[in-house]
């Protein structure tokens, strides 16, 4: 039986970490698709904790070409991570609605806040295609959504990395990388140096997504009062989730995808959520956002029977 909670749900309007337009708009097409009613539908309750907005490309300043948007970024991320922080004062489960995947500096940063407060430290999973572990220095497009993994664990820009405060919001012992399939050199490195453990597609087709997620749900409660699920849309295939904004071939299925989050609310471990990288104008009839609001709906304890 789910234990009934009041979720904190928080819309992130931002596409300045992306490298196309369109993902700002993901929050809305969540809700049209019903996110409420099946938050609800589970036995929770819905608490509107606000929406941030970013400046459109037209009036924010693009900056450094290796850290586009970089300062207005760093405001999103900033009053993102303020709000998840308030909820969780207020005993509220955050689930943040984006968005390009950058906002997650805000949120994860928050949540470690919160827990790094009372003394504990919390574990991340990270569902995505790409590895997200770029930095100024390595990344081949400036966009900032390649860079929030890195930056959480305290490597990239010092504006990026500052968000945590004084140490890395996440110990990278505690992180795992789940659905990968395009990964950059200078991020291979990044990976290698830090010792993340990166479950690539090849690995979830070999060994399957349950066991693949049962040994990140292990790294990401060991020692923790419990761990973040950063859910990329794009970490699926795209021939069930097309409107993502970076799309890439042989991503998880349906079903694979059901079952991360399904395990992610099975282990009772799970302090914060967010979906990311939704974008209508590629969609099909709203179907990626159809599909993001079961994934949502099952991370929450919706189950088959």
């Amino acid at each position: 039986m789910t234990t009934a909670r009041e979720v904190a749900l928080i819309s992130v309007s931002m596409d300045l970490g992306a490298g196309r337009r369109g993902v700002d708009m993901g929050p809305s097409a969540l809700r049209i698709a019903g996110l409420t009613e099946a938050i609800e539908g589970v036995g929770h309750s819905v608490f509107e904790s606000g929406t941030v907005t970013a400046e459109g490309f037209e009036g924010a300043d693009p900056g450094h070409p290796h850290a586009r948007f970089l300062q207005e970024i760093e405001r999103v991320c900033g009053r993102t991570g303020e709000l998840v922080h308030a909820g969780l004062s207020a005993g509220l489960f955050p689930l943040v609605l984006g968005g390009d995947h950058a906002l997650a500096m805000g949120t994860v940063s928050a949540v470690a806040r919160y827990h790094r407060e009372r003394g504990q430290s919390v574990g991340l999973i990270w569902v995505d295609a790409h590895a997200d572990m770029n930095t100024p220095e390595t990344t081949p497009s400036g966009n900032v959504h390649g860079m929030p993994l890195a930056a959480l664990m305290g490597v990239g820009h010092p504006r990026l990395v500052g968000l945590h405060g004084d140490a890395p919001a996440v110990h990278p012992r505690n992180v795992s990388i789940l659905a990968a399939r395009d990964v950059d050199e200078g991020e291979k490195e990044l990976i290698r140096e830090l010792g993340v453990r990166v479950f690539t597609m090849s690995e979830i087709d070999e060994r399957g997504v349950g066991t693949c997620m049962g040994e990140a749900l292990e790294r990401a409660s060991d020692g923790t009062a419990g761990f973040h699920l950063s859910f990329d849309l794009d970490a699926l295939d795209p021939r069930v989730a097309p409107g993502v904004g970076t799309p890439v071939q042989g991503g998880l299925t349906y079903r694979e995808a059901h079952l991360v989050c399904e395990m992610a609310a099975r282990s009772a471990r799970l302090v914060g959520l967010e979906v990311v990288e939704l974008n209508p104008v590629l969609d099909e009839a709203n179907l990626t956002a159809r599909l993001a609001v079961g994934l949502v709906a099952s991370a929450l304890g919706q189950t088959i029977l």
